[in-house]
Protein backbone atom coordinates (compact mmCIF):
# COMPACT_ATOMS: atom_id res chain seq x y z
CA UNK A 1 0.00 0.00 0.00
CA UNK A 2 1.38 3.26 -1.04
CA UNK A 3 1.40 5.63 1.71
CA UNK A 4 0.21 8.46 -0.69
CA UNK A 5 -3.14 6.62 -1.32
CA UNK A 6 -5.55 7.56 1.56
CA UNK A 7 -7.96 4.91 2.92
CA UNK A 8 -11.33 6.61 2.17
CA UNK A 9 -14.51 4.83 4.38
CA UNK A 10 -17.73 4.35 2.94
CA UNK A 11 -20.76 6.21 4.80
CA UNK A 12 -23.29 9.27 5.47
CA UNK A 13 -21.98 12.18 7.08
CA UNK A 14 -23.40 13.81 9.56
CA UNK A 15 -25.14 16.59 7.42
CA UNK A 16 -26.72 14.09 4.89
CA UNK A 17 -28.16 11.99 7.44
CA UNK A 18 -29.59 15.07 9.32
CA UNK A 19 -30.82 16.43 5.92
CA UNK A 20 -32.88 12.95 5.07
CA UNK A 21 -34.12 12.88 8.74
CA UNK A 22 -35.16 16.32 8.48
CA UNK A 23 -37.26 15.55 4.65
CA UNK A 24 -38.64 12.46 6.19
CA UNK A 25 -40.42 15.01 9.04
CA UNK A 26 -41.49 17.43 6.46
CA UNK A 27 -43.13 14.63 4.50
CA UNK A 28 -44.21 12.98 7.76
CA UNK A 29 -45.85 15.91 8.57
CA UNK A 30 -47.80 16.69 5.45
CA UNK A 31 -49.32 13.30 5.33
CA UNK A 32 -50.90 14.10 8.91
CA UNK A 33 -52.08 16.98 8.45
CA UNK A 34 -53.91 15.59 4.52
CA UNK A 35 -55.36 12.76 7.14
CA UNK A 36 -56.86 14.69 9.70
CA UNK A 37 -58.50 16.44 6.49
CA UNK A 38 -60.06 13.34 5.09
CA UNK A 39 -61.16 11.88 8.68
CA UNK A 40 -63.39 15.37 8.20
CA UNK A 41 -64.69 15.49 4.79
CA UNK A 42 -65.76 11.47 5.38
CA UNK A 43 -67.27 12.61 8.30
CA UNK A 44 -69.00 15.77 6.38
CA UNK A 45 -70.47 12.96 3.52
CA UNK A 46 -71.71 10.25 6.44
CA UNK A 47 -73.44 13.52 7.66
CA UNK A 48 -75.26 14.47 4.64
CA UNK A 49 -76.01 10.61 3.39
CA UNK A 50 -77.90 10.35 6.81
CA UNK A 51 -79.75 13.27 6.27
CA UNK A 52 -80.94 12.02 2.70
CA UNK A 53 -82.17 9.40 4.77
CA UNK A 54 -83.93 10.49 7.25
CA UNK A 55 -85.71 12.81 4.64
CA UNK A 56 -86.68 9.62 2.72
CA UNK A 57 -88.05 8.39 5.83
CA UNK A 58 -89.75 11.52 6.12
CA UNK A 59 -91.56 11.64 3.20
CA UNK A 60 -92.43 7.94 3.41
CA UNK A 61 -93.88 8.91 6.90
CA UNK A 62 -96.04 12.33 5.06
CA UNK A 63 -97.37 9.97 2.73
CA UNK A 64 -99.06 7.35 5.36
CA UNK A 65 -99.93 10.19 7.80
CA UNK A 66 -100.38 13.32 5.81
CA UNK A 67 -98.28 15.85 7.40
CA UNK A 68 -94.64 15.45 9.60
CA UNK A 69 -93.73 14.47 12.51
CA UNK A 70 -94.37 17.37 14.82
CA UNK A 71 -92.14 18.79 17.45
CA UNK A 72 -88.60 16.34 17.89
CA UNK A 73 -87.57 12.86 16.24
CA UNK A 74 -87.31 10.25 18.62
CA UNK A 75 -83.65 10.66 19.70
CA UNK A 76 -80.12 9.34 17.76
CA UNK A 77 -80.66 5.01 17.81
CA UNK A 78 -84.13 5.03 18.69
CA UNK A 79 -86.68 4.10 15.97
CA UNK A 80 -89.33 5.80 13.73
CA UNK A 81 -92.59 4.27 14.73
CA UNK A 82 -96.36 5.13 14.16
CA UNK A 83 -98.42 2.04 14.78
CA UNK A 84 -97.16 -0.91 13.23
CA UNK A 85 -95.59 1.29 10.44
CA UNK A 86 -91.66 1.35 10.85
CA UNK A 87 -90.41 4.48 8.96
CA UNK A 88 -87.07 4.32 10.20
CA UNK A 89 -85.31 1.49 12.11
CA UNK A 90 -82.84 3.47 13.77
CA UNK A 91 -82.61 7.17 13.52
CA UNK A 92 -79.00 7.55 12.79
CA UNK A 93 -76.44 9.76 15.23
CA UNK A 94 -74.03 12.14 13.69
CA UNK A 95 -70.41 10.47 13.84
CA UNK A 96 -69.42 12.90 16.32
CA UNK A 97 -72.21 13.12 18.06
CA UNK A 98 -71.23 15.34 20.74
CA UNK A 99 -71.52 19.59 20.80
CA UNK A 100 -72.90 21.09 17.74
CA UNK A 101 -72.03 17.89 15.79
CA UNK A 102 -75.75 16.35 16.18
CA UNK A 103 -78.79 16.39 14.28
CA UNK A 104 -81.05 19.36 14.24
CA UNK A 105 -85.18 18.93 13.10
CA UNK A 106 -87.91 21.46 13.46
CA UNK A 107 -91.49 20.86 11.41
CA UNK A 108 -94.29 22.72 11.48
CA UNK A 109 -96.42 19.40 10.69
CA UNK A 110 -96.54 20.57 6.65
CA UNK A 111 -92.87 21.37 6.35
CA UNK A 112 -89.52 20.26 8.26
CA UNK A 113 -86.05 21.36 8.22
CA UNK A 114 -82.95 18.85 9.19
CA UNK A 115 -79.69 21.06 10.15
CA UNK A 116 -76.14 19.38 10.30
CA UNK A 117 -73.01 20.97 10.94
CA UNK A 118 -69.64 20.03 8.75
CA UNK A 119 -66.59 20.43 9.43
CA UNK A 120 -65.31 21.38 6.32
CA UNK A 121 -66.01 25.02 5.92
CA UNK A 122 -65.31 24.73 2.25
CA UNK A 123 -67.53 21.96 1.36
CA UNK A 124 -69.76 22.74 -1.97
CA UNK A 125 -72.85 21.38 -0.93
CA UNK A 126 -73.10 23.72 2.60
CA UNK A 127 -75.38 26.25 2.65
CA UNK A 128 -75.15 29.86 1.02
CA UNK A 129 -75.84 30.73 4.46
CA UNK A 130 -74.28 29.56 8.08
CA UNK A 131 -77.41 29.03 10.30
CA UNK A 132 -75.39 30.62 13.40
CA UNK A 133 -77.99 28.90 15.28
CA UNK A 134 -76.72 25.63 15.53
CA UNK A 135 -73.26 26.19 14.10
CA UNK A 136 -71.62 28.76 15.99
CA UNK A 137 -69.79 31.61 13.50
CA UNK A 138 -68.57 29.31 10.63
CA UNK A 139 -65.08 29.72 11.53
CA UNK A 140 -64.56 25.72 12.41
CA UNK A 141 -67.89 24.28 11.20
CA UNK A 142 -70.80 25.24 8.77
CA UNK A 143 -74.46 24.11 8.51
CA UNK A 144 -76.00 21.99 5.78
CA UNK A 145 -79.84 22.15 5.87
CA UNK A 146 -82.22 19.34 4.02
CA UNK A 147 -85.87 20.89 3.55
CA UNK A 148 -89.15 18.98 2.61
CA UNK A 149 -89.32 18.62 -1.29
Amino acid sequence: MNVKQKKFKSGFTLIELLLVISIIGVLSALAVVNYIGVQARARDAQRKANLRQLQAALELYRADQASYPAGSLPACGQSLVVGNSVYMQKIPCDPRNTGQFIYTYTSTGTTYTLVACLENVDDAQKDATNNNITCSGGTTNWSFTVNNP
